[in-house]
């Protein structure tokens, strides 16, 4: 069964995460599936821009603890939205959850849209861990204050909030807008202003990449991460809750 439902409507590939009974959980084999239709998009002359999108209620719920990516693998798939000569939309349907590295992949996109009743989450800290591979995509856009708030207290938050901090840029009812004014745009255009905003983000994975790639694996691999994990897999409190 494939992890990504693909259609294309003038010029606009759209790639849907299509594991809804995980709530597209990031495993190892739909973040593959994922690199290989960007890679796709990317080599087609055809395709103008990108929407990345989720089948059922959440986009993503961040990385699938049975069966996770390796962080080298989940970096990768950062830097290739990031670097896709071609823009990358992100789009949170109405009443749509984000949750953990699920927002490390809006933070890798260009535009992201979310509709009415949107809410995210950064839930590492709850389980022993922190977003540290993501943060490659989100610090350099996220304002400060809030991300050290969400960062350390794993709190929902909704659209409003997310606009404020710089994850969302506009509501869902402003897709059809966005997406001709990407049509308008001359392909050379288009890949060379996002090159002019990518480059502090790609600047970030230069410095910082594998440095995190290794804090993640140590956070994973601790007692307090093992806790975290078998606690949210058998629907109960980690021993440290206060």
């Amino acid at each position: 069964m494939s992890l990504i439902a693909v259609t294309e409507e003038r010029g606009v590939t759209t790639l849907a995460l299509d594991s809804p009974d995980t709530r597209n959980a990031l495993s190892a084999a739909l973040v593959t599936a994922l690199a290989e239709e960007l890679a796709a998009a990317g080599k087609d002359p055809a395709v103008r821009a990108v929407v990345l999108t989720h089948t059922g209620s959440t986009f993503s719920a961040g990385a699938d603890l049975k069966a996770p990516p390796s962080p080298y693998a989940f970096v990768d798939l950062l830097r290739q939205v990031v670097e896709l000569p071609k823009p990358v939309v992100g789009h949170v349907a109405a009443g749509g959850r984000a949750r953990a590295g699920g927002l490390g992949l809006l933070g890798a996109c260009d535009v992201v849209l979310a509709g009415e009743g949107a809410d995210f989450a950064l839930t590492e800290v709850r389980i022993g861990v922190a977003p540290a591979v993501i943060s490659l995509t989100l610090l350099p856009r996220l304002e400060p204050r809030a991300a050290a708030r969400y960062y350390l207290t794993g709190e929902r938050f909704g659209v409003p909030e997310a606009r404020a901090m710089g994850l969302v840029t506009a509501g869902e009812e402003e897709l059809d807008a966005v997406l001709d004014g990407l049509r308008a745009g001359s392909p050379q255009g288009l890949r060379e202003s996002k090159r002019l905003v990518t480059a502090r983000v790609l600047e970030t994975f230069e410095r910082d990449a594998e440095e995190l790639v290794r804090r993640s694996a140590t956070l994973f691999a601790s007692a307090e991460a093992r806790e975290g994990m078998t606690a949210f897999l058998e629907r109960r409190d980690p021993e440290w809750r206060l």
